[in-house]
């Protein structure tokens, strides 16, 4: 099997949706081995921040020596940047094999319980990382936690970083329905991390730590620590904060020095969340994947915070099932120009929707309807200094038409998926 077979393979995929469940998984880890019993855990759920937060245990764990694994989603450009040890991507090759062995398991599986795509990666990235012997997986969920296809580890520490309504089709439509399901990701005994504030939510996580008697750490979301130089925004502290007390918490089982600590928060990388890109001709393009309410609120902040003395021009495109018309009603007051845009998804809003909105936030600013990114770019060529936000699909296209992505070819579509009516 080739790389682009395999990715074809992926795609395929797609047809089975994205079911709930834990069965189908944990056969799919019994027919590989069960990699995940010779490895250890950090798992991480929440609304957002989880990508940030997993940077920052990755990059620490890694300055401390420690051979890492790092599995997040969805990915910007490529595939492989699902699937990491010591921040280095998957080879195609490994990818193709890893699919081939995965592929013959799967004629095990009547139709109606066929795998999915993320049930697939899951337990690829598992085969990987126990044949690289990594020392430390950090895992993030995919979609909740309780029913979520990477819910079948036990770790040494879990994460939950914080509760906002997003996804309400499928994880509910309370801040209480949504904590239940991040909740999940507790185990009997295993300690559980938090910056969670909402006192509805913060009340489910204690209930469950409780009945399970999982020592529950709270950190508070406004203390006062240093941001990671390569990230911008009073919540990368947050995450910071999680990161730090989770390290702290495992120090018996994995010592880290203050030393170590510091050179992994200073060293980190997270692409498309608050990220400045500088262009050859000098212009400054500020990145950032706020693709529901909570991150818009963060981005204005982090704006409001950082680039105060800036005349914003934003390029903007959301999908159709995020709360897009708050989203725009957040970012409109800030800008004097706003390009809205498609993504290069079905689930696409549609750009004269996002402008009518943002037109009607904001009556004062520019709004110009685009037919594509390319064209936002080229009308935008001129401005010193622009903001492109919303879906995180239209960041990665962003990086890889301007070459800030070491990827030629995007595979953007992978990250397209469908759920079905029913949990298994």
């Amino acid at each position: 099997m080739t790389y682009a077979q395999a990715i074809q393979f992926l795609y395929d995929l797609q047809i089975f949706g994205a079911n709930f469940g834990l069965e189908t998984p944990r056969k799919l880890a019994a027919l590989a081995g069960h990699p995940e019993k010779n490895l250890r855990f950090i798992h991480v759920a929440g609304t957002n921040g989880k990508g940030s937060t997993c940077a920052m245990l990755e990059s620490i764990y890694r300055a401390a020596g420690l051979r890492t694994g790092l599995f997040t989603s969805p990915h910007l450009v490529s595939f492989r940047e699902r699937i990491q040890v010591d921040r280095q991507l998957i080879s195609e090759n490994e990818v193709a094999r890893f699919v081939a062995e995965i592929k013959e398991s799967l004629k095990t599986f009547p139709p109606e319980a066929h795998p999915t795509f993320f049930e697939v990666v899951a337990i690829l990235a598992l085969k990987f990382f126990a044949e690289q012997k990594c020392d430390l997986v950090i895992w993030e969920t995919g979609l909740g936690g309780r029913l979520d296809a990477t819910n079948i580890v036990t770790p040494i520490a879990s994460v939950i970083t914080n509760i906002a309504l997003d996804h309400e089709q499928w994880l509910g439509d309370s801040l209480e329905k949504i904590a239940a399901e991040k909740a999940g990701i507790i185990k009997s005994g295993i300690p559980i991390v938090t910056s969670v504030e909402e006192v509805e939510a913060l009340a489910v996580i204690k209930k469950i730590a409780a009945e399970k008697n999982a020592p529950l750490a709270k950190v508070n979301p406004n203390c006062e620590i240093e941001n990671p130089k390569s990230l911008l925004g009073s919540h990368q502290k947050t995450n910071a904060a999680l990161a730090l007390t989770t390290v702290e918490i495992l120090q018996r089982q994995i010592p880290v020095s203050e030393r170590q600590i510091q050179s992994g928060l200073q060293n980190v990388n997270w692409p498309g969340r608050l990220q400045l890109i500088q262009k050859p001709d000098g212009q400054k393009i500020l990145l950032d994947g706020a693709h529901n309410l909570a991150g818009a609120k963060a981005l204005r902040a982090a704006l409001e915070t950082h680039f105060s003395g800036e005349k914003l021009v934003f390029i903007f495109g959301a999908l159709a099932d995020k709360n897009w018309p708050e989203i725009c009603r957040t970012l409109a007051p800030l800008a004097v120009k706003i390009f809205t845009v498609p993504v290069a998804s079905a689930r696409t809003a549609n750009a004269k929707e996002l402008a009518k909105k943002f037109h009607s936030a904001n009556p004062q600013a520019e709004v110009i309807v685009c037919a594509n990114l390319s064209e936002a770019l080229n009308a935008s060529k001129d401005v010193p200094f622009i903001v492109i936000a919303g879906s995180l699909y239209l960041i990665g296209e962003v990086l890889q038409q301007l070459g800030f992505a070491s990827e030629i070819a995007g595979e953007h579509g992978l990250n397209e998926w469908i759920t079905s009516s029913s949990a298994r």
